[in-house]
């Protein structure tokens, strides 16, 4: 089982156990944090809408603070002799991804039924 989340304005995808770096949380280190999924895939289940989506969540634990790889930028004013050098380095939250929290897991109820109302009927052809 896997959930995409949205955090911080970016998209990741997760499972239980993994540990991903996500822009700067206000918590803590050993905090508990917790996603609001955009999808979730549950074996031969994919969910995307919204109702059982918004009832799930996915949970992860604050292992800590990270920086990002540092960034050079670069100023030049022509004819001006202006030259500037800076360096950026982004903080990030360090998250382990505990529990995938889904009401629907491993039953069939989850799964949408639009194909299997109609497996048994004939198709019926239309000539013009």
């Amino acid at each position: 089982m896997y959930a995409v989340i949205d955090a911080g304005g970016k998209q990741a995808r997760v499972q239980v156990g993994e540990q991903l770096d996500v822009e700067l949380l206000s918590a803590g280190p050993g905090d508990e944090v917790s996603f609001v999924p955009k999808l979730v895939v549950d074996g031969d289940h994919i969910v995307t809408e919204r109702d059982p989506l918004e009832a799930s969540s996915v949970k992860g634990r604050v292992i800590g603070l990270a920086k990002g790889p540092k960034i050079v930028g670069f100023t030049y004013k022509a004819k001006a002799r202006g030259r500037r050098r800076y360096g950026h380095r982004q903080w990030y939250t360090t998250v382990e991804i505990t529990a995938i929290d889904f009401p629907g897991a491993g039953r069939d109820s989850a799964a949408p039924q639009v194909a299997a109302d109609f497996e048994d009927e004939p198709t019926a052809v239309v000539e013009d």
